[in-house]
């Protein structure tokens, strides 16, 4: 496993995932994870549980949000920001 996307799905519109990181909003809420619903966030569902445990990767993602790791990856206007999905998949996690 390098990347995320080895391990889990991580899409929109994702109703089924264990949790989602909000994917527009301002340029210090981007990336925040969260465990409620919303189409407009990024879902993500670990496939690899024999790898990683759902919870502990969502503390993960609070510990990268906490440290303001989406934000570089922010895109967009002053006020309205938001992350790609395809960056949040590419995210690694060995080399």
């Amino acid at each position: 496993m390098r990347y995320l996307e080895d391990a889990a799905i991580v899409k929109t519109q994702f109703e089924d995932a264990d949790f989602w990181l909000i994917r527009k909003g301002s340029y210090d809420m981007v990336g925040c994870p969260t465990k409620t619903y919303s189409p407009e966030h990024i879902g993500v569902k670990v496939t690899r549980t024999d790898v990683l445990v759902p919870d502990y990767l969502y503390y993960v993602f609070l510990h990268f949000y906490k440290k303001g790791c989406f934000k570089p990856l922010a895109h967009g206007s002053l006020k309205l920001q938001h992350i790609r999905v395809s960056e949040v998949k590419r995210i690694k996690f060995l080399d």
